[in-house]
């Protein structure tokens, strides 16, 4: 008398595992397809013959230098920057949380077009730097500086949610036994954080390794001067085919490297918390 109702039971669970395999399997597919089909219009001799002409290496060394540099600021000034934001209360807060998050969804074109506007060479502040002999766009420094507005927020967004979810008893214990706050800092805030912030680093290094509309914007697309990895992939698709190809894949590799040292670092984290 029980069969049916166990049946249909069975049934429902059955046609609930095949849809939930089919949904997982097509978002899946959907992804991965491109960019497993970049490695099919390829092959190992092509790609290290690309691999070693002069506009992949120039285009690989400018984007990791760039980035590098990108990364250092942003760790140097975004760490106390976000330490002190979390721990105070100041008029405008909000207001300074909305202008950080904002880059995140700027159009990148927006965001190269309004650096241009401020710094370029008849802008609000570059033309005073011009009187000065000093040129920002169309340079390095521009496609640096292009790379730290859009990629920033990444680093800024993981520090705050860590200073904020750190219970304050840890410092506050430090500070009753005469520690002063840099050494409280130093000694018990950071490495509290370490693994999330070293995630927060290696996604922003990502972002900024990856950056295109903004710096083709603010930076122009100068060899050996400004043309990063995905500008030169924009270039090759034009000229040389295998060129852009090679970046691509190239691209794909160093991202895919980021994205799995994230999960590692997440793993770890949760794994010590």
């Amino acid at each position: 008398m029980n069969s049916a109702p166990v049946f249909s039971r069975k049934f429902r669970k059955t046609v609930t595992c095949i849809a939930g395999a089919v949904l997982i399997t097509s978002v899946t597919l959907y992804l991965a397809l491109p960019v497993v089909a970049l490695f099919f219009r390829t092959s190992p001799e092509l790609f290290f013959s690309s691999l070693s002409t002069p506009d992949v290496i120039s285009a690989l060394f400018l984007s990791l230098f760039t980035s590098t540099v990108s990364l250092g600021v942003v760790i140097l000034v975004g760490t106390p920057f976000a330490y002190v934001h979390c721990r105070n209360n100041y008029p405008g807060k909000v207001v300074v949380d909305t202008l950080i998050d904002l880059p995140l969804v700027l159009p990148p074109a927006v965001a190269g077009l309004a650096l241009l506007i401020l710094w370029g060479r008849v802008g609000i502040l570059g033309q005073y730097l011009s009187l000065s002999g000093i040129s920002v766009a169309f340079t390095t420094l521009a496609v640096i500086m292009a790379q730290i507005f859009v990629a920033s927020p990444f680093y800024l967004r993981q520090a705050k949610s860590l200073f904020e979810q750190l219970d304050p008893a840890y410092e506050q214990t430090a500070r009753t036994l005469g520690a002063s706050p840099l050494r409280i800092f130093a000694l018990i805030t950071l490495p509290l954080t370490a693994n999330g912030l070293v995630s927060g680093a290696v996604m922003t290094f990502g972002r900024a390794l990856g950056e295109f509309g903004a710096t083709i914007m603010f930076a122009g697309n100068l060899p050996g001067v400004t043309q990063t990895m995905p500008l030169a992939v924009y270039v090759g698709m034009e000229g040389n085919f295998a060129v852009g190809l090679t970046i691509s894949i190239l691209l794909v590799i160093i991202s895919f490297a980021i994205m799995i040292a994230v999960r590692l670092l997440a793993r770890r984290e949760a794994f010590h918390a």
